[in-house]
């Protein structure tokens, strides 16, 4: 009992060195903002997806770009994903087509896909901000556990060296302790990595959905610059 007693979870964390316990601090709150990064992003790019699919649907629904442009309006909610390229594609249009007897329709349509890539650039950085934080505890906190697992067996064995007599009863706490270091990596990089890479493949699909959908509105648009289409 006494035995299972010293080797219990609890008491070789609190039993352990000064420099195993910031490890496996260092190793605990890597994983919990990685866990909040996770379901920030998971919900971040599930609400996007949705209505990046809502909007599509309504702008192949028929009816006018304006009405489409101001039924944005009417929301009272900021634009994301699908609507945000084409609020920055719809206005620029429309600024362009205040200045069509000045503007080339090859120049005005090229403004217009600037700003729809402007503005893609922007919703694909804001869908990747944290990913670099998951990458880098996937790819570092195996490391920091195995530098506590190697700094707790080489106390072991120095302790094993200093003891006359040395027994399986007074080793197996020290390599226990470096082993928990170990553990705790894994169980920071684990989760980790399979969501950096699943949240990327999401954002990846995002992002050709949104180069897809500003190339089909520029060939509207483009038919409107040149008076074959629908003028807004």
């Amino acid at each position: 009992m006494g035995t299972t007693e010293g080797l219990s979870f609890a008491h070789l964390i609190l039993a352990a060195s000064p420099l195993a316990k910031i490890i496996l601090a260092m190793l605990l709150l890597a994983s919990v903002v990685s866990w909040a990064v996770i379901l920030t992003k998971r919900n971040l790019l599930s609400r996007v997806t949705k209505e990046s699919v809502e909007f599509e649907n309504r702008f192949w629904a028929g009816g006018t770009l304006g009405d489409l442009y101001n039924s944005l309006g009417r929301s009272g909610k900021a634009e994301e994903g699908v609507a945000a390229i084409f609020k920055a594609g719809y206005e620029e249009f429309t600024r362009q087509q205040g200045n069509a007897a000045r503007t080339d329709p090859e120049d005005a349509l090229a403004a217009v896909q600037r700003q729809m890539r402007v503005s893609q650039v922007r919703e694909v950085e804001r869908l990747e901000g944290g990913l670099s934080l998951l990458a880098t505890v996937a790819s570092s906190s195996p490391y920091v556990g195995l530098f506590g697992t190697v700094w707790g067996i080489m106390s072991a064995f120095i302790q094993i060296g200093a003891a006359k007599q040395a027994t399986l009863a007074q080793v197996a706490p020290g390599i226990a302790e470096a082993l928990i270091a170990t553990a705790m990596g894994l169980f920071a990089a684990i989760p980790a990595m399979i969501a950096f890479n699943f949240l990327t493949s999401g954002v990846e699909r995002l992002e050709s959905r949104y180069h897809t959908f500003a190339e089909e509105l520029a060939g509207i648009i483009d038919r409107g610059l040149r008076g074959h289409g629908p003028q807004g």
